[in-house]
């Protein structure tokens, strides 16, 4: 097997650890990247070896789709593998691993708590610019989220945060519910990068654009770029990575839920 297997940070648990630390860059050490079909799923081949994930378990995922799409980031590494942006194999092995050892049960729970201090219900009453800014870019979106799901949401000004009714709770939690294993984590993931599970959930729904989405758990931040300015490198690398990791987990549950088989040859010359 091979002598590593974790790419990149994994997800953030509850008690703030991360499931696998980032290992060093390396050189890249295969040539070609490839797919085939075995009994569990689809297995990731480094020329003539087989992809393991750091608990040693064969690297097997659920659809062709999501084995193409992390063969793609391991076929895009270029003399350095850089195992910091391969955020879908990255979930694959907590996926395959759980280092958490928590049930469905457990994933939707912690899912479901984020409704407790979820970005876009905490409201500030200064500066009346920032106020009205929230207002108006944060309102659409719970109100969709309080028709589509047929709850109450709310907003509050107070440090304690909105008084989120049981009732809201138990409709995501059924929601949630709905989803294997696998996608939760790429649910959990995202909730972890926006700080919402609203936004989490307008975005994998497809009522917003991860562009939009990352915007808005960051509006805070934004306003104040616009009015002192902006850190040269740091606020742009931040919105990049923020981007792809949103992106890659969305992605990720999407995938997970791909029943159909890619019809196309993986990495065609």
């Amino acid at each position: 097997r091979l002598p590593f297997a974790a790419a990149g940070s994994g997800p953030v648990e509850p008690c703030g650890r991360r499931a696998y630390a980032p290992p060093a860059e390396r050189k890249r050490f295969y040539q070609s990247v490839s797919i085939s079909q075995g009994e569990g799923g689809f297995e990731i081949n480094l020329d003539h070896r087989k992809l393991k994930t750091p608990q040693a378990k064969l690297f097997t995922v659920p659809s062709e789709a999501l084995a193409i799409a992390v063969a793609t980031e391991w076929d895009s590494q270029k003399d350095t593998i850089k195992f910091y942006t391969m955020h879908l194999t990255t979930l694959c092995n907590t996926a395959l691993d759980n280092p958490t050892q928590r049930n469905k049960t457990q994933l939707i729970r912690a899912a479901v708590k984020f409704l407790e201090t979820d970005t876009v219900c905490y409201r500030v009453e200064e500066p009346p610019a920032l106020a009205e800014l929230q207002k108006n870019e944060w309102d659409p979106v719970v109100a969709w989220a309080e028709k589509r799901y047929n709850v109450t949401i709310g907003s509050s000004t107070s440090i304690l945060g909105p008084n989120i009714p049981a009732s809201t709770k138990d409709t995501f939690v059924s929601h949630l519910a709905s989803y294997n294993m696998w996608a939760l984590q790429g649910i959990e993931f995202v909730i972890t990068q926006l700080k919402s599970l609203i936004l989490s959930m307008s975005l994998i729904d497809r009522h917003i654009t991860v562009e939009k989405a990352v915007l808005l758990s960051r509006l805070e931040e934004e306003y104040q770029i616009r009015r002192w300015g902006n850190v040269e490198w740091a606020h742009d690398y931040d919105l990049c990575e923020l981007r792809a990791r949103t992106a890659a987990g969305t992605l990720f549950v999407h995938l997970c839920s791909e029943s159909s088989t890619v019809k196309h040859k993986l990495l065609q010359d």
